[in-house]
């Protein structure tokens, strides 16, 4: 039997981070970046006001106050984005918006509400030490300073950083393209009426909404049928626009489960049966001309927890991503229960606690049911060599949301 281990190292060796694609800064939202960006000249590109003011010499307005105001003349005024300024004498000023560029003799901008608001003369009630509402030219960034380095995340943070070096397009990781099938006659897509034998498809929206929170981009393909020409089809047309093909049942040794016998022709993909519960047998490889194909159980709680240990990784990995794993606690069992040996298990719970006093995790039920499922925030994890879980036990616990 496969370990979990072993196979998990099989899909990340296969999934590697996709090639680097320049996009427009609206596509690399949500991407990483592969490129360090630089900044092409200081940011800001001159010293500039922080605030609506003044500017003035701090030497001019020593000693002003309430009681004592200072009186300077009004040069001009400096809106953002101007070019040129007045050159500042002694006891002058110049009116400036928040953004405009600093006048050259200036270093201090009072604020409004410190003045009169004069307009040819001003009456300036506070004194301001050099540097005061002024953002240096820098400040920011310096010339060919490393802005964002290769390996981020890019969010709206990051766009306005880009934006404002004047970057119009940037070299990402692009979000991985993946194809989810779900396979299986018994499988009903939610909304229609289902007879005796039918089920609703909970794999392809569990997992669609599991591959766009990691990043990726879905295309869920409505439940095919354990019918080889069907599957066929399906697999053939999709290979033109996917990254990554995941497939969910059809692996069990029954006459109708048809997914090993369509991908023997198509590629190469090994099944095993792995050592972990929920799930027994997977599948991974390749189909047509390399794309890759990763195949998990039909139940949608192995389907979900196969995900979790294996596929979200290696997503992670195709995205470019360095951390690949969810955060890891160890966590106090409330209560017992039998776990199968020589099989890594991962069993849903609810955790609580914080870092000072410890963490609790509660099973939230039978593990193998999807109202379980939806009720855990962890998944605890007991070794293969663990047959018996006794309350208090302390688990490794992977935490699946905050």
């Amino acid at each position: 039997m496969k370990s979990v281990s072993a196979h998990l190292r099989a899909i990340l060796d296969l999934l590697q981070p996709l090639p680097p694609l320049a996009v427009v800064l609206h596509d690399a939202v949500g991407c990483v970046l592969a490129e360090d960006v630089l900044a092409p000249a200081d940011l800001p590109t001159r010293d500039v006001a922080t605030q609506d003011g003044y500017a003035v010499r701090s030497v001019d307005v020593a000693g002003a106050n309430p009681d004592r105001a200072v009186s300077l003349r009004v040069l001009d005024e400096v809106r953002a984005g101007a070019r040129e300024t007045e050159r500042l004498v002694a006891l002058s000023s110049v009116r400036i918006a928040s953004g405009a560029p600093i006048p050259v003799g200036a270093d201090a901008v009072v604020p409004l509400e410190r003045t009169d608001r004069g307009m040819a003369t001003v009456q300036v009630r506070t004194e301001v030490g050099p540097g005061t509402n002024v953002r240096t030219q820098g400040a920011d960034l310096r010339a060919d300073q490393v802005a964002l380095a290769a390996g981020e995340r890019v969010g709206a943070r990051q766009i306005a950083l880009l934006a404002a070096l004047g970057r119009s397009r940037v070299s990402v990781h692009p979000r991985p393209r993946v194809v989810l099938v779900s396979v299986g006659d018994e499988l009903v897509e939610p909304g229609r009426r289902i007879s005796a034998g039918e089920v609703y498809d909970a794999n392809g929206h569990a997992l669609a909404t599991a591959v766009q929170d990691a990043g990726g981009s879905t295309f869920r393909v409505a439940a095919v049928p354990d019918e080889r020409s069907s599957l066929r089809e399906v697999l053939e047309d999709q290979l033109v626009r996917a990254d990554l093909i995941i497939t969910t049942g059809g692996l069990s040794a029954g006459a109708n489960d048809t997914v090993k016998e369509v991908l023997s022709p198509l590629g190469t993909v090994r099944f095993d049966n792995v050592a972990i519960a929920p799930g027994r047998q997977f599948g991974v490889g390749e189909v047509g001309e390399g794309t890759p194909i990763v195949c998990l159980p039909g139940n949608p709680v192995a389907a979900q927890i196969g995900y979790e240990v294996f596929v979200r990784p290696a997503l992670l990995s195709m995205a470019g991503h360095a951390d690949l794993y969810r955060p890891t606690v160890t966590a106090a069992v409330t209560r017992g229960w039998s776990s199968p040996l020589e099989r890594r298990e991962f069993v849903p719970v609810h955790l609580t606690g914080t870092p000072d006093e410890g963490y609790r995790a509660a099973p939230t039920g039978d593990p193998l049911l999807l109202t379980s499922m939806s009720r855990a925030n962890a998944l605890v994890v007991v070794p293969q060599d663990v047959g018996h879980v006794a309350t208090g036990d302390r688990l490794a616990a992977m935490v699946l949301e905050s």
